[in-house]
């Protein structure tokens, strides 16, 4: 799969290789030549090693951000991983070079520059195929600052500004790449910066996206709840309303008590619609037509129970208010852990109509299996 990420492995990769292969192009004798090779094979094997090697935690959770360590190789803080935040949005930007591969780098730093100025001699320093390192080295400690290691980047274009500096001179060193070495590394950190930047920046309208979009899809739900409460208002009060405009507002005893027990459906489907099925509404309606004064009333003890436990507490409810005889019907739902429902029944003392009405209905319906 062609994307980004592998674009740039394939650059660094040939890149790094082209460094490598200028310091085997001798136009003059080498008094050590396999020194030479075994550097070049070294540091190939290390910038290749900073490309690939990805931590085995990464690998198997490719979706996931690395976990930011407490303290960079050099002792400092570690750089805060800014990407971090955008993986949970699908973001995922390049994970730290583990630290065998941070001492690797370094010690190519600090070897190849030596190592090759001695084998090429003297006479060769200067020469194209005995200064590859500055570009090379340079290369390696870009990759190492892009895998957010940015102390040891920067240790290894310090070992290889005084390596360079030791070998060539100042401004040979500055003349014949150490400064583009430095700017690479520059860019680099620069990029990464950006780029956490942006990452951090996407995660974050990403967030905002999704509340935005949650709060509009409660917000149609919403208007769907209440486009069907006004019809089931209009499909209760429809006949009373017009009845009542008939007749210019002069009911009959018939009619009132048909506004009633309009007005108590239409209290209960607001104010209780999960405990609502057509069983209990037939049973409400019972007891109003029959004088009761009924008070529904749902305080959210029933939000989590499915359908099937809500229709065997329908059930048990139906029941209790079939044998109903009370003039005050209370029916709520109940905090309590172990009661779905409690109904109460409370008439008139037979002392006289002066005394406080007495209980003479107490049921707690239990939610199942709870009990």
């Amino acid at each position: 799969m062609i994307s980004v990420k592998n674009v740039l492995i394939v650059l660094a990769v040939a890149f790094s290789a082209y460094l490598a292969a200028r310091g085997l192009w001798w136009n003059s004798p080498v008094p050590h030549p396999l020194i030479v090779v075994i550097t070049l094979a070294f540091y190939l094997a290390t910038t290749w090693l900073c490309i690939f090697w990805e931590p085995a935690s990464v690998r198997s959770a490719p979706h996931a951000a690395p976990a930011a360590p407490a303290a960079d190789a050099a002792g400092a803080p570690a750089q805060h991983d800014d990407a971090a935040q955008g993986a949970a949005d699908g973001f995922r930007g390049p994970v730290r070079l583990p630290v065998v591969a941070q001492i690797l780098a370094l010690a190519c730093a600090a070897i190849v520059p030596t190592a090759i100025s001695l084998a090429v001699g003297e006479t060769s320093r200067l020469a194209s195929f005995a200064t590859w390192y500055l570009g090379g080295i340079g290369a390696l400690m870009t990759i190492v600052m892009v895998r957010r290691r940015p102390w040891t980047a920067w240790a290894g274009i310090g070992l290889l500004t005084i390596a360079s500096m030791v070998w060539m001179g100042p401004l040979n060193a500055l003349a014949l790449g150490l400064v583009g070495s430095i700017v690479w590394v520059t860019c680099a950190q620069l990029l990464v910066f950006s780029m956490d930047r942006a990452a951090r920046d996407t995660s974050r309208l990403t967030r905002l996206q999704r509340a935005a979009t949650g709060w509009q899809t409660s917000q149609v739900v919403r208007q769907r709840e209440r486009r069907v409460q006004v019809q089931k208002a209009l499909a209760v009060a429809g006949p009373v309303l017009t009845r009542t405009v008939a007749h210019a507002g002069v009911l009959s005893d018939a009619d009132r008590l048909e506004a009633r027990i309009a007005e108590g459906r239409l209290r209960d489907e607001m104010r209780g619609p999960r405990l609502l099925d057509d069983e209990v509404r037939a049973e409400l309606e019972r007891a109003r037509r029959r004088g009761a004064n009924v008070t529904v009333l749902d305080e959210g003890g029933l939000d989590d129970v499915d359908d099937a436990t809500l229709g065997i507490i329908r059930a048990q409810l139906a029941e209790a208010l079939r044998s109903a005889s009370s003039d005050r019907l209370y029916i709520r739902t109940s905090p309590d852990e172990r009661v779905a429902v409690t109904v109460v029944g409370r008439s008139p003392s037979v002392g006289g109509p002066s005394d406080e009405d007495s209980v003479d209905l107490w049921r707690e319906i239990p939610h199942p299996g709870r009990a």
